[in-house]
């Protein structure tokens, strides 16, 4: 197996425990529009599915109102429902510990909000390159997003690895025949399971 060059990212639930901002962010879109808060089959939902996915979710039942709620969430701030985000204590070390003997990224169903996260945290610098599902045709979990990014350090997909935590990400990297750390969630099937940025800098792949 080639050296490990290459750490792919997840954003939501892995760099950052996003369910409060996407609670409250979705559940604004829902009282907006006069319909009750989501329950937690649809909090799971929109915590791994891009926004125009998450909002045909959990708008299933009002199919007609969905290109006002579009209209309406485009013209809304976005700062206060990503102040909710608390970023993973041990991130920023392990990106640090990282570099610059490996590349990093981000393949991420979020769009519009994505640079505005990695501004308010100073994330740029830490990272070689970001896909959001605005970036591609294809977004998760379809491996577009993997392709993309191994093509434009030009390497293998053996010499890279995803960390995430849902099936969306699952799918995502067994399309491609990419490796998964799974975060924080020990029922995922993956290669390797953590609980903390911490334990991937003691995986086998990282000696």
């Amino acid at each position: 197996m080639p050296a490990l060059k290459l750490v792919v990212f997840d954003c939501d639930g892995v760099m950052f425990d996003s369910k409060e901002s996407n609670r409250v962010y979705y559940n604004q879109l829902l009282a907006r529009f006069g319909h009750p808060e989501m329950d937690e089959a649809e909090l799971d939902y929109v915590h791994a599915h891009n926004v125009m996915d998450s909002v045909r979710h959990i708008f299933r039942n009002h199919a007609a109102e969905l290109e006002e709620v579009h209209r309406y969430r485009r013209g809304l701030d976005s700062t206060p429902f990503l102040e909710h985000m608390k970023i993973e204590p041990d991130l920023i070390p392990f990106l640090q510990w990282l570099r610059p003997a490996r590349r990093t990224a981000i393949s991420t169903n979020r769009t519009t909000t994505m640079p505005e996260i990695m501004r308010m945290h100073a994330l740029e610098p830490l990272f070689d390159k970001v896909v959001t599902a605005f970036d591609v045709e294809r977004p998760k979990p379809d491996p577009m997003a993997l392709e993309v990014i191994l093509g434009s350090f030009g390497l293998s997909v053996e010499e890279a690895v995803y960390i995430g935590d849902t099936m969306v990400d699952r799918e995502h990297t067994a399309a491609i025949g990419m490796r998964l750390i799974a975060f924080k969630n020990p029922a995922l099937p993956a290669e390797f399971h953590v609980n903390s940025f911490t334990a991937v800098r003691s995986l086998p792949i990282f000696g």
